[in-house]
């Protein structure tokens, strides 16, 4: 199993850019399929993006469609987060997650391996 980092995290104003990092201990990182999931104050955790084990998949929720993109690095066992043209509603809690299965996953049960966030303030 792998133990997962998260960083990158900051403060931005409406409009800017920021980069996560999701940074995996551990020698088996190439063989999961990662995801992003984020939770805003006051709401349930949800679905971001998604990456296949290999990078070759990805997925993206409808709000994050054309302003984020989701890829990795397994030889560097890195996965990584781009947000472009932030917005106030962006500030969240981001959370990167590992999965045994194999492709896309969209639901938070399909993952077993959580890290433990990092925070993105977006100012209006």
């Amino acid at each position: 199993q792998v133990q997962l980092v998260e960083s990158g995290g900051g403060l931005v104003q409406t409009g800017g850019s920021l980069r996560l990092f999701c940074t995996a201990a551990g020698r088996t990182f190439s063989t999961y399929a990662m995801g992003w999931f984020r939770q805003a104050p006051g709401k349930e955790r949800e679905f971001v993006a998604a990456i296949s084990w290999s990078g070759g998949m990805t997925g993206y929720t409808d709000f994050v469609k054309g302003r984020f993109t989701i890829s990795r690095d397994n030889t560097k066992n890195t996965m990584y987060l781009q947000m472009n043209s932030l917005k106030p509603e962006d500030t969240a809690v981001y959370y990167c997650a590992a999965s045994p299965n194999t492709g896309l996953n969209y639901h938070q049960y399909q993952y077993n391996t959580w890290g433990q966030g990092t925070q993105v303030t977006v100012s209006s």
